[in-house]
């Protein structure tokens, strides 16, 4: 079988956050396979070890779960296999599976973690679930995220800070709105204000991180014959990690403070943090070099900012474009996947 085949067989199965117990299950079994590792399963997530002398450990992580989407569908096109998670991000976790389940001599000792539940709220991660229950079991002395990176580094993450903006108004019938005050109309003033953002861009240890905030959300209306005396709306806020959360809400309050008045309410509803880029880090250093190309900023979030939290350096370098991630047509390539492989072979040597 090729590297396509294989990975075909991970999108064709259904996995779906909170629906992965099939594919954990898969993985285990062929993690096993190999005599040379420790294979644990907690939950759906699946923790494979070699627990040999060698003083260094690193570590290789990949979650389970796709998006929403048709798994029967996935298909071998050329050299392009097409389907729901190709991209991000079972391209890359067939690769690990691949190796994995391969005994091989290195110098230094391998974790290789397939987790649950990364793509809904970062509370249900399974590797939150592991980090509480068994933390020992992903210590490491640098790891990789393989996140869909077009085959060269994207370094740290930005926290995504959610926030709902209620604004206030004054009921009244719709044939007399001058005895109101419509609230729906109130937003617009702070739809538009979100739409002239700049965003803001800042270098950090030489990675460029470019900050981003969007209407993702609006709510409002009682009756059609009534003039709204609420509406609210759901701002997504993309932080670079020289920003934490309150001092990201604190601008984000004071950016909105000429279009709400003192009725209204600017409320954090949701966190996940930023992590620095890490590239001071040796193995990460040497990571980079092997891709022969320079590390971009991860603009989006993913758990490189959970290994942060566990003062594990840590990075993104995957197969795929992650600008194909979570839609219709996602695709991995042949090329990506060889590419891929052939990297993280030579940093785990």
């Amino acid at each position: 079988m090729s590297r396509l085949d294989d990975a075909l067989a991970l999108v064709a199965i259904d996995s779906v956050s909170r629906g992965e117990a099939a594919i954990a299950h898969h993985v285990a079994v062929v993690v096993g396979r190999n005599p040379d590792l420790d294979v644990e399963r907690i939950g759906d997530n699946v923790v494979a070890r070699t627990t040999g002398h060698h003083a260094t450990r690193l570590l290789v992580a990949g979650h389970l779960d796709t998006v929403p989407g048709d798994s029967s569908a996935a298909t071998i096109v050329g050299d392009e296999l097409r389907g729901v998670g190709a991209c991000d991000m079972k391209g890359s976790l067939s690769v690990m599976l691949e190796l994995a389940s391969t005994p091989t001599p290195r110098s230094v000792e391998v974790t290789w973690v397939f987790y649950a539940r990364e793509e809904i709220s970062r509370s249900d991660s399974g590797l939150l679930e592991i980090a509480e229950l068994r933390p020992e079991l992903l210590d490491a002395d640098a790891a990789i995220l393989a996140e869909p990176t077009n085959g060269r580094v994207e370094a740290g993450c930005q926290g995504t800070l959610r926030v709902m903006v209620e604004m206030t108004g004054a009921r009244a019938h719709t044939a007399r709105p001058f005895a109101g005050r419509n609230a729906i109309h109130r937003l617009g003033d702070v739809i538009t204000k979100v739409a002239s953002y700049e965003p803001r861009a800042t270098v950090i240890d030489g990675i460029e991180f470019v900050e981003q905030l969007q209407v993702v959300d609006i709510v409002g209306g009682v009756a059609p014959n009534v003039v709204p005396d609420r509406a609210t709306c759901t701002l997504n806020h993309r932080v670079a990690p020289d920003r934490t959360k309150d001092e990201a809400g604190s601008w984000l309050i004071e950016f909105l403070a000429e279009v709400t008045d003192e009725g209204d309410t600017v409320r954090v509803v949701d966190w996940a943090p930023s992590s620095p880029p890490s590239m001071a880090n040796e193995r990460l250093t040497t990571l980079v070099e092997l891709t022969g190309e320079a590390p971009l900023g991860k603009v989006g979030w993913t758990d490189v900012a959970t290994f942060a939290e566990l003062k594990i350096p840590a990075t993104n370098f995957g197969a795929g474009d992650p600008l194909l991630a979570h839609r219709s047509d996602e695709f991995v390539t042949l090329a990506q996947l060889d590419q891929f492989a052939t990297v993280l072979t030579a940093w785990l040597q």
